[in-house]
């Protein structure tokens, strides 16, 4: 099996210097960048399986880098900045990451990070073997082998790996509240634990997918508990 290929945006030489040692040392192959053009010819190179992507960059920010990616691409992202507050990990949510490492950080938190992002983003798939692996409900297919969302319009949604890890994860237990804790158990959702909003903010942003031609998102907030999808769903 090919190693996993992470493109690493930081401009500080000496946290990009170790960063990508910790990483290699882990088994995954790195093209360490250290400004906007630099990312977008590495990413030019070949197919890429995630990107860290300091938000503090000399010219173009991070932020508007995600953006950008975010336009073209649903290629796994996390943040890592110096700013760790839960307002930062929101906007960092809210912008499409799927993930956010807050400086100074370890090799040991950095490693499970990429590794849960990875797995939610296919190329560790966990996924593949639930038989056929398509699920419908409410009008949406999903295929699981796949990790595509379409519409009863027969249009691609498009979900971050965050977003698509939580909807099968309401998907396995739909029908029945699940707690916000639980909830973000069952999708290894990192961006911070059960007090913030994170989860809440994944939500959001799925539910704003879900909802089509005026008609509103399965999921209902439970208050106080959690969420709940609530519509039937078929597996073949």
């Amino acid at each position: 099996m090919t190693a996993p290929l992470i493109v690493l945006v930081e401009d500080d030489p000496a946290l990009r210097t170790l960063t990508t040692r910790a990483l290699q040392e882990n088994g995954y192959v790195v093209r360490p960048c250290a400004t906007a053009p630099e990312m977008w010819r590495a990413l030019e190179v070949g197919p890429v399986d995630l990107v860290l992507l300091d938000i503090m960059l000399p010219g173009t920010s991070g932020i508007d880098l995600c953006r950008a990616l975010r336009r073209e691409s649903e290629i796994p992202i996390i943040f890592i900045s110096a700013k760790g507050s839960e307002t930062d990990r929101v906007v960092g949510l809210e912008l499409g990451a799927d993930d956010y490492l807050a400086k100074p950080f370890g090799t040991r938190e950095l490693i499970a990070r990429v590794r849960a992002v990875l797995r939610r983003g296919g190329a560790e798939n966990r996924q593949a073997g639930r038989g056929q692996g398509i699920v419908e409900f409410d009008g949406f297919t999903l295929s699981l082998p796949r990790r595509e969302l379409v519409s009863p319009g027969g249009a691609v949604i498009d979900l971050t790996g965050a977003e698509l890890d939580l909807l099968v994860a309401m998907i396995d237990n739909a029908q029945r509240v699940i707690a916000r804790e639980r909830l973000i158990e069952l999708s290894r959702t990192r961006m911070g634990d059960s007090s913030d909003r994170s989860v809440d903010v994944l939500v959001s942003r799925l539910r704003r997918k879900l909802s089509i031609a005026g008609k509103e998102a399965p999921i209902i907030t439970v208050r106080g508990v959690g969420y709940m999808l609530n519509t039937e769903v078929t597996r073949r």
